[in-house]
């Protein structure tokens, strides 16, 4: 059965256990590919946001998974215009993977721009509260087809030792589709979100920090970490 994604707005259950397979498939990509991902961090001279894109592309890419050929758009690393299959029925998706490398110290956020999620950020600033509209549809369509959007974060956190970037962990993690909005971020006051790293007086673009422990305080699931060899990796539940 190929459901329609206009239908999940009403179903929320299995909006989170599409966004939950989702999440484990890129996880599973990522953590079969770790090894190569530290030797790639350690030798590689590029900048280390673009390290971090070409891992989780080649990762995803030798895993392997459904295509359909249309193509989308955004500032997202990775687009997939793909099939989600599940036992009792499939749905038409736009998947966004979005890669971060920073050091360990600054492993407990993603900074994300606007134009990343679906959400609505709802959260203090300044001792005000704020409203931005994220930029990406909760559901997209083209050419007369509807694609339900799909948007992962893989962060890789590092330690610069003598000029060699040592990989320590990644963090890949689910934002919720803005149809989920009234369980993750319903006021300023209960969110998921810390103020990002921008400077309205200078006029820069508005960009906000996605908390993993105040998003796995929502649901666990939606934040997977994989340390490097030799930790094993459990998933969270």
């Amino acid at each position: 059965m190929l459901i329609n994604p206009q239908e999940l707005s009403h179903n929320p259950d299995r909006l989170e256990e599409i966004e939950k397979v989702s999440l484990r498939l890129v996880t599973q990509a990522i953590y079969d590919y770790r090894v190569a991902a530290q030797e790639i961090f350690q030798e590689e001279s590029d900048l280390v946001a673009d390290i971090g894109e070409d891992i989780t592309r080649e990762a995803i890419d030798s895993l392997g998974m459904s295509k359909i050929e249309q193509r989308l758009f955004g500032k997202v690393d990775y687009k997939r215009a793909c099939y989600l299959f599940h036992p009792d029925y499939a749905v038409k998706q736009a998947l966004f993977v979005d890669s971060k490398a920073e050091k360990v110290s600054g492993q407990g956020t993603a900074t994300l721009q606007t134009s990343q999620f679906s959400m609505i950020v709802k959260q203090v600033r300044f001792g005000k509260e704020v409203e931005v509209q994220g930029k990406i549809p909760t559901i997209i369509r083209l050419k007369g087809v509807s694609y339900l959007t799909t948007t992962l974060f893989v962060k890789y956190n590092y330690e610069e030792k003598n000029g060699i970037n040592i990989l320590h962990i990644i963090t890949v993690a689910a934002v919720p589709n803005g149809m989920l909005q009234e369980q993750y971020n319903p006021n300023a006051q209960d969110t998921i979100w810390i103020a990002g790293r921008n400077a309205p007086t200078l006029g820069e673009e508005f960009r906000v920090r996605l908390s993993f422990h105040r998003l796995k305080e929502k649901a666990k699931w939606r934040v997977q970490r994989i340390s490097l060899l030799p930790d094993e990796f459990h998933w969270e539940l």
